[in-house]
């Protein structure tokens, strides 16, 4: 009993829209445990929709989920083509025809007779009310192994539909008895082949499977089990996820919705301490990710952008001769910024960046992508990091490894010297 998505609109093709209602009814899907192996977007047409819609019955989908196509405009097709694909006759429903003259009336407004349009749906379908707009949906089961929904293209509205009538309905009808959830682990600074070798083994299993996934220099590894129940699921999962993060080390940072952010904020708050940041070729990307955490002002004093040298000089307090002998881009300019950071904002800790974006300013001693990060600690020592983010990326890529790299020497730094107290004691 698989499920398959299909996403009508030219405007999803075109890239003018973001197809958001993919996303939302794939984790829908799997949160029901109804396996779904397709998605398809098409446009507004009616020929190349007919193909979609037996295509997706060729491959044995009994549920079909369509968005998009039921406005009131012409190329709105999608209620008329399933009608002439399943050779049905389109009918006006008087209950629609009243509902959507009432929403118009609660707005001042009187309904357009286009709107009328929107009533129309096959003989047989029970609809699938819109409480939000004027676009209802329907459901259809115009052959016993085929189940048909409709919603219209916008994200609240499809949202609320599904919620409020889509779930209950499939549930009635005896979708949705086992639940597919997923814990995604999430690892900094190694590479995807490295992990994947070391934990190949685990891509064998059946039931929870694990997969690899790449992001922006960071590697994911999905658990999934598909289970009766949430707790049945997530005990399938625990040691899985367990071998997996001690097979990888400090290399785990986090998991789901945890950012290297979130997790160096965490500990900073478990320890009462503060962070303050300098920032040079990120201008600014190192504080938003830490701001963007709800609750940094508790540990988040605030920074510095740097990008000028004499800012480095008359805020930061670096050494004009530094400057002058080994270059802005250069570990001591970095430790300079950190320490400059740490001390005027008193803070704890103080991290610092400083490096060459790109695309221009690189030589062949300093490439674009070489970035050096400044660590000041506690105890009164700085140390610096270098690292060489230009292979094959863009200036935008390059800043947000810099300040994701920078955070995770943070992290790391605070978890190992939380480890060495605790030995100590």
């Amino acid at each position: 009993m698989a499920a398959e998505i299909i996403c009508v609109g030219t405007e999803l093709l075109l890239g003018d829209i973001l197809n958001s209602n993919a996303q939302f009814l794939a984790q829908q899907l799997a949160a029901l445990g109804i396996p779904h192996y397709y998605q398809t977007v098409v446009g507004d047409n009616p020929t190349r929709l007919c193909r979609v819609i037996q295509t997706a019955i060729d491959r044995g989908a009994e549920l079909l989920i369509f968005t998009g196509g039921l406005g009131p405009t012409p190329d709105d097709l999608t209620c008329e083509t399933l009608a002439q694909f399943f050779d049905a006759p389109l009918i006006e429903d008087p209950e629609i025809v009243a509902d959507i003259a009432q929403k118009y009336a609660q707005r001042g407004r009187v309904m357009n007779p286009t709107n009328r349009k929107q009533a129309l749906i096959p003989q047989g379908a029970m609809v699938l009310p819109n409480p939000a707009g004027t676009a209802p949906g329907i459901i259809w089961q115009p052959r016993p192994s085929v189940t048909l929904l409709t919603f219209p293209g916008v994200p609240s509205e499809m949202q609320r539909m599904w919620r409020e009538t889509a779930i209950p309905y499939l549930q009635s009808q005896g979708w949705g008895k086992s639940i597919i959830y997923s814990r995604t682990l999430k690892f900094w600074g190694i590479p995807e082949s490295e992990l994947a070798q070391k934990v190949r083994d685990y891509f064998d299993l059946t039931n929870p499977t694990v997969a690899p996934y790449a992001g922006k220099g960071e590697v994911k590894l999905r658990i999934s089990a598909q289970a009766p129940s949430l707790e049945t699921a997530q005990a399938l999962i625990a040691p899985v996820e367990a071998k997996l993060r001690e097979m990888g080390g400090m290399y785990c940072y986090g998991a789901d919705e945890e950012t290297l952010a979130s997790v160096v904020g965490k500990l900073l708050q478990a320890r009462g301490q503060t962070l303050s940041v300098a920032e040079s070729c990120t201008g600014g990307g190192l504080g938003q990710m830490i701001t963007a955490i709800a609750g940094s002002s508790s540990y988040f004093t605030g920074g510095a952008i740097a990008y000028n040298n004499s800012v480095k000089i008359r805020c930061l307090q670096v050494n004009p001769e530094d400057l002058a002998t080994w270059g802005a881009v250069s570990a001591t300019v970095a430790q300079q910024m950190a320490r400059g950071v740490q001390q005027l904002l008193g803070t704890h800790w103080g991290l610092s960046i400083t490096g060459i974006a790109g695309p221009d300013g690189g030589t062949e001693e300093k490439p674009v992508g070489l970035v050096y990060i400044g660590l000041a600690k506690p105890n009164g020592t700085v140390e610096s990091f270098a690292h060489q983010f230009g292979h094959n990326q863009d200036r935008s890529a390059i800043r947000h490894l810099s300040a994701c790299g920078a955070l995770d020497h943070l992290r790391r730094e605070l978890l190992t010297s939380v480890a060495i107290a605790e030995v100590s004691t």
